[in-house]
């Protein structure tokens, strides 16, 4: 071979090794923007409540003292939208042999920060507890709040579960060592009251 067919050869190989890459590119199609994470908004978390419900409610007697007794009473809630749905009013009634409860649960959803607040007030008192907040996650709804139990300052959990249209479960828990542990004091479990 002269050493014209070489360079030529040569260059053809440049040409092609660097026309490649912008071949290779203009093949490829351009990746999909992807949307900005969309922030859930939990407004209708509650909807599945409104109605009438026959509720079961065991209740540990002495919370945090080791004690292992507990009461149950059976009863009835009925649930209803406020607020345009971004509120939810629950009232409570129950009755078993450590004596009866009444209640009212107010829950109010904040659309800037996409969470709920739980507001009780027992009957026997009148009074407003301290407000829990929290949200749902993948079906769950998890609310915190730290109180005054006996005296003691505590972390207070409330979580609803295995919620569907007919069942669901509540607990409430408490726990005086900063979150580390939980001991259950309230288990009530909702099935719907149908018609």
């Amino acid at each position: 071979m002269s050493d014209l067919s070489i360079k030529t050869i040569f260059l053809m190989i440049f040409a092609v090794v660097s026309f490649l890459p912008e071949c290779v590119a203009a093949q490829q199609k351009p990746s999909p923007v992807r949307p900005e994470s969309v922030e859930r908004d939990g407004q209708r978390d509650f909807d599945w409540q409104t109605g009438k419900w026959k509720v079961n409610l065991r209740r540990r007697l002495h919370p945090l003292t080791g004690s292992t007794e507990w009461v149950e009473y059976e009863g009835t809630s009925t649930v209803r939208p406020v607020l345009g749905g971004r509120g939810s009013l629950l009232e409570l009634e129950l009755s078993g042999p450590a004596g009866r409860i009444e209640g009212l649960g107010l829950r109010l959803y904040n659309p800037s920060t996409r969470q709920w607040s739980l507001n009780w007030a027992n009957g026997s008192d009148g009074a407003m507890s301290t407000p829990m907040t929290g949200e749902f996650k993948n079906g769950v709804g998890e609310f915190f709040d730290q109180e005054t139990y006996n005296g003691r300052a505590i972390y207070v959990k409330n979580g609803f579960f295995d919620v569907s249209a007919d069942f669901a479960r509540f607990e409430q828990a408490f726990s005086d060592d900063g979150g580390k542990s939980w001991e259950i004091n309230w288990i009530m479990t909702f099935k719907r009251i149908k018609g």
